[in-house]
């Protein structure tokens, strides 16, 4: 069973179940690219937009409340989950997202109109561009939806990320008087404790989520009232701080007008910064990450200072080995976010005069780059950071024998004369305490007072 549609390129028959009408069927048509549709949060987020201004423009007279109603409940059952299977086209389609905001348009319409008691496709009673679509343009509309979709998931990002930073807080509280060799160049260098360095990876993930912060407080502004090119054609008057208000009742979020409604349709630099926020946060987790790996690493020819849990076999043919698994597999999560903001980088400086086309691009990457840390994060911090155990001899053993001890009898006895007992400590593989006394460059109790690796590790911070 089929409908006829029409539009303006001619008639079209579309499948009497569908919800989405012609010209969603003929962006099917022209871009089977990938398979993979819009998200559901942005969904959401392009219906909210759709529900606010319908209600705005009957509060202004615009839009009678039979249809606009009919609208809003039709937003509704799309809000609750319902129809999600009605918007099909791929997320690499036609610039600035003109068929995706066509496809929410139709499917809003076709099941208003069977709210109001009409056929699907009776576009001459509630149409998906005149009413629908009334006082918007894709121009506006999508990087409104854009903007709310990265809020909405950037809020669980933030919360994510708070989670795993306080895992390796509280191991940099269980390895606080812990001392291990710290390394500089991957060479032996001044102790630390192994808690300090958990410490340190929870404040760059802190810091990270902070600057991520700063960004999604841009995406606040929205470019919604602008219409086609910023100047708000076809809205009533007032439309644009009314649909706004409404939106952000909707949405849960403060949202303001764009300071410059021109600029907001010309650039998309808010989301070009937001991806260089995620960008930044991956670079900080892919390099805690192969600290994990190489601290782990052995168990017998590597550092073995941690121990990473155990979460399946390592090896198809290598029996009882086990690999920092999780760890590799946030590395490639990185390595993908890095990825797609140079996608974004790129989109975002393709914009022409009055509008930049590449938003749907865009938009998809930033998505899809907290999609994955949304997805995985939980179970790198469940699966990996929460069981990480030390192997407590092993680190104050190596700490001990550490050469760059003699670094701390530097003011004693100066740099030279502490690079030969350096070497010398080490070519006769002996703690450097136990040859400075053998010596008697130093007394037993100053070595005690002097080269104590848990009191060097813990330096100034105690006094």
């Amino acid at each position: 069973m089929t409908r006829t549609e029409k539009d303006s390129l001619g008639n079209k028959e579309i499948p009497d179940r569908a919800y989405f009408g012609i010209q969603t069927a003929r962006a099917v048509e022209n871009f089977p690219v990938s398979g993979e549709r819009e998200r559901p949060e942005f969904i959401r987020a392009y219906v909210l937009v759709k529900k606010a201004a319908a209600l705005a423009n009957m509060e202004l007279g615009a839009l009678d409340r039979e249809r606009g109603e009919a609208i809003v409940k039709a937003s509704d059952e799309v809000l609750d989950q319902k129809l999600l299977d009605q918007f099909v086209v791929d997320v690499f389609q036609a610039g600035a997202g003109t068929s995706f905001n066509m496809n929410v348009n139709e499917v809003l319409a076709n099941r208003a109109l069977e709210i109001m008691g009409h056929q699907k496709g009776d576009y001459s009673r509630l149409s998906p561009n005149d009413q629908v679509n009334m006082s918007q343009s894709t121009n506006d509309t999508f990087p409104t939806a854009s903007h709310l979709a990265v809020l909405e998931a950037s809020r669980i990002l933030l919360q994510n990320l708070q989670s795993l930073a306080g895992a390796f807080r509280r191991n940099g509280e269980v390895f606080a008087r812990l001392p291990k060799p710290g390394r500089t160049h991957l060479m032996d260098a001044l102790p630390v404790t192994l808690g300090s360095e958990f410490d340190a990876y929870a404040a760059a993930i802190e810091r990270s989520a902070e600057r991520i912060r700063q960004r999604r407080g841009d995406l606040r502004e929205v470019a919604l009232g602008g219409t086609a090119t910023g100047t708000g054609a076809n809205t009533p008057e007032g439309y644009r701080s009314k649909v706004i208000g409404i939106l952000s009742g909707l949405a849960g979020e403060e949202l303001q007008p764009a300071r410059n409604a021109f600029e907001a349709l010309q650039s998309i630099a808010p989301l070009g910064a937001f991806s260089g926020s995620l960008r930044e946060l991956s670079l900080e987790l892919g390099r805690i990450a192969n600290d994990l790996r190489l601290l782990g690493s052995g168990p017998t020819s590597g550092l073995a200072e941690i121990e990473l849990p155990t979460v399946q076999p390592g090896s198809s043919i290598m029996a009882g080995k086990v690999n920092p698994v999780m760890a590799e597999c946030l590395n490639m999560v990185c390595f993908q976010i890095v990825g797609a903001d140079t996608t974004v980088m790129l989109a975002a400086q393709a914009g022409q005069l009055e509008l930049n086309v590449m938003t749907p691009v865009v938009t998809y990457n930033i998505l899809n780059s907290c999609a994955l840390l949304n997805n995985f994060l939980p179970a790198f911090t469940a699966r990996c950071v929460d069981g990480i155990r030390a192997d407590a001899d092993r680190c104050r053993a190596l700490a001990e024998r550490n050469p760059a001890m003699a670094t701390l009898l530097s003011p004693k006895i100066g740099y030279l004369e502490a690079s030969k007992l350096a070497n010398e400590a080490r070519q006769r593989d002996l703690p450097v305490a136990e040859l400075a006394v053998m010596k008697g460059i130093i007394t037993k109790e100053e070595a005690e007072e002097l080269l104590d690796p848990l009191r060097a590790a813990l330096g100034r911070r105690q006094s």
